[in-house]
């Protein structure tokens, strides 16, 4: 079971609520689409040192693979918070395009599934994955999962330590 900080329901809707006040904020300054990079942990606990330090590698991909498609970054944010750790940018670039390098950066990582990359056009809508996410546990699609409630909060935390022990 993760250990650190619980946060409640209300903590997550008052962060997630933050977040898209300053992408907004981004894209009406820049006309631009935004990068939000954020942990897909389930369960109270959104942050310990191990989910930090892969959320740097992460982070990291995202800059190399930016870097390497020329896509310049108008402005980023780093925020880490009882609620998780995020990393905002407004880049210069093909919504399209970016949603695709996004992508697969989360299908080649060793724990890709764990990072949840959104890209937000300008006009403020989320552009959708081309294809679903499995699930950490069944390799089933992870939306069906989550929706039939397949696995309880406790086996997925189990798996994502899991995941985390072998990624040192």
């Amino acid at each position: 079971m993760l250990s650190g900080i619980y946060i409640t329901i209300t903590d997550m809707m008052e962060r997630r609520e933050k977040r898209a006040g300053g992408q907004q904020l981004l894209i009406e300054k820049y006309h631009a689409p935004v990068i939000s990079f954020c942990m897909n942990i389930p369960g109270p606990v959104k942050t310990t040192p191990e989910i930090r330090r892969l959320f740097h590698d992460g982070k990291m991909e995202i800059l190399n693979a930016l870097s390497t498609d020329s896509c310049p970054i108008l402005e980023e944010w780093e925020i880490h918070e009882k609620t998780g750790d995020e990393y905002i940018l407004c880049v210069a670039g093909p919504p399209v395009t970016l949603k695709k390098i996004m992508s697969g950066i989360e299908e080649s990582h060793p724990l890709g599934r764990l990072f949840d990359i959104d890209v937000i056009d300008t006009n403020g809508e989320k552009l959708s994955r081309p294809v679903y996410r499995k699930c950490l546990i069944c390799n089933k699609q992870a939306q069906d999962c989550a929706r039939s409630r397949a696995h309880t909060v406790e086996e997925m935390q189990n798996r994502i330590e899991q995941l985390l022990e072998q990624y040192r």
